[in-house]
C-alpha cells in the first residue's frame, strides 16, 4: 500500500440537540485524543487514542481542506489519490466531502469542491508548461448495485439500478474502473457543480433512527487528470476518488427493519471488505480482497501500489453515540497501527 493518513473530525452539537455533554475530555495537536465512558467512572472510563491529525469541532472547512490541499496537488503530477470520510450516521460525513449545509457558501464547501477548485487554478497557473485535461466521472454504489448521472441536452438524468455495469479487475490506461458510467471533460469548477448537486440531492436516503436522512449509499467522485508537457512531450496520468461513504452502525443500533434492513446489511459488508483490503495491503498479503465488494473494486487504483490515502473518521461528541463512536475509532485505531506510515505532504 503506499501512503495513508488517518485523520479524526469531530462534528460540534447540532442546533436544539439536548444533552450537550461531550465525550471528548482531550483534543491534543499531535493527534491525541481522550475518549471517556459516560456509564464508567475513574481510570476505567478513559480510552485513549492517536492518529495523524484530530480536528474540534470548531475546525473549519477550510482548515480541514489545507491538510489534504498537497495530495490535490499531486494528482496532477501524476499520482493516484483517495480520499473518503468514515463513520457513523449523522457524524459529519457528507458535511466534510460534500458541501456543508444546504445553500452552503463558498466559505462552507466540503473536500470535492474545494479540490476541484484547486485543480483548475493549478492548471492555469502551470499552462504555459503544461496542459490538462480534466473530467469527471460520478457514481453511487447501493446494495452492490451501481448507478450513475449523466448530462444530456442541459439536464442531469438520473440512470438508477445499473447493477449490470461492468467493474474493471484491473484499471484502463484512463484510470477507469466503470468505463461504461457517463464521464465528462470540464473546463472550470462551473461546469461539475450542477452535477455534483443533482447527485447528492438523488442520492439514496432513509430515515434511520440515528439521523432523519441517513445517506444509504456510497457516493465516489472521480476526477481524471492528463498532462502533457508541452517542452518535453512526456505525459501523465492521475485520478482522485472522493469518496462519501454511507453511515456505519449497528443493525440493532439504527433499529431498521424490512428494505432498510437490506440496506444496513450492504453497508456493513461492503465497509468490512474496505478494511479487509487496507490490511491487507498493508501486511502486504499475496491476495488482496478486492472482489468482495463493488466499493473496493471501484477503489482499486486509488487503494494499492504507489497511491496516497487520506481517512477522515468523523466522530460524534454526543454520550449517547459513546458505543458507536468507540466502535468507529476502534477500527481507526487499527487501520493506524496496521498500515506502514509515512510522509505525505510535501512543503
Amino acid at each position: 500500500i503506499g501512503n495513508i493518513r488517518v485523520c479524526c473530525r469531530i462534528r460540534p452539537f447540532l442546533p436544539g440537540q439536548k444533552r450537550k455533554h461531550s465525550i471528548f475530555e482531550y483534543i491534543g495537536d499531535n493527534g491525541d485524543l481522550i475518549v471517556s465512558d459516560p456509564f464508567k467512572r475513574g481510570k476505567e472510563g478513559f480510552r485513549s487514542f492517536k492518529f495523524d491529525k484530530v480536528y474540534s469541532p470548531e475546525a473549519t472547512q477550510a482548515e480541514v481542506f489545507s491538510d489534504t490541499q498537497p495530495l490535490v496537488q499531486s494528482v496532477l503530477d501524476g499520482y493516484n489519490v483517495c480520499i473518503f470520510a468514515y463513520g457513523q450516521t449523522g457524524s459529519g460525513k457528507t458535511y466534510t466531502m460534500v458541501s456543508g449545509p444546504d445553500g452552503a457558501t463558498e466559505e462552507e464547501w466540503g473536500v470535492n469542491f474545494r479540490a476541484l477548485n484547486n485543480f483548475f487554478r493549478i492548471s492555469q497557473s502551470r499552462e504555459s508548461n503544461f496542459t490538462y485535461e480534466i473530467s469527471v466521472q460520478i457514481v453511487e454504489i447501493y446494495n452492490e448495485q451501481i448507478g450513475y448521472y449523466i448530462h444530456v441536452a442541459s439536464k442531469i438524468l438520473v440512470i438508477p439500478d445499473l447493477h449490470t455495469l461492468g467493474i474493471l479487475s484491473t484499471s484502463q490506461p484512463n484510470g477507469l474502473a466503470v468505463p461504461d458510467a457517463s464521464i465528462h471533460v470540464v473546463k472550470s469548477t462551473s461546469a461539475v457543480l450542477e452535477l455534483m448537486d443533482i447527485g447528492l440531492n438523488n442520492r439514496a436516503k432513509s430515515s434511520t433512527a440515528m439521523n432523519e436522512r441517513s445517506s444509504r449509499s456510497h457516493s465516489i467522485v472521480s476526477i481524471h487528470a492528463r498532462g502533457l508537457d508541452l517542452k518535453s512531450g512526456s505525459s501523465l496520468r492521475g485520478s482522485l476518488h472522493l469518496v462519501d461513504l454511507a453511515g456505519s452502525e449497528r443493525i440493532d443500533r439504527s433499529e431498521v427493519t424490512g428494505d432498510r434492513l437490506k440496506e444496513a446489511q450492504h453497508i456493513n459488508k461492503s465497509l468490512s471488505a474496505l478494511g479487509d483490503v487496507i490490511f491487507a495491503l498493508a501486511q502486504k498479503n499475496s491476495h488482496v480482497p478486492y472482489r468482495n465488494s463493488k466499493l473496493t473494486q471501484v477503489l482499486q487504483s486509488s487503494l494499492d501500489g504507489q497511491a496516497k490515502i487520506v481517512m477522515f473518521v468523523q466522530l460524534n461528541p454526543d454520550a449517547s453515540s459513546y458505543n458507536e463512536t468507540l466502535h468507529t475509532l476502534k477500527f481507526a485505531e487499527r487501520v493506524s497501527s496496521t498500515v506502514e506510515l509515512a510522509k505525505m505532504f510535501v512543503s
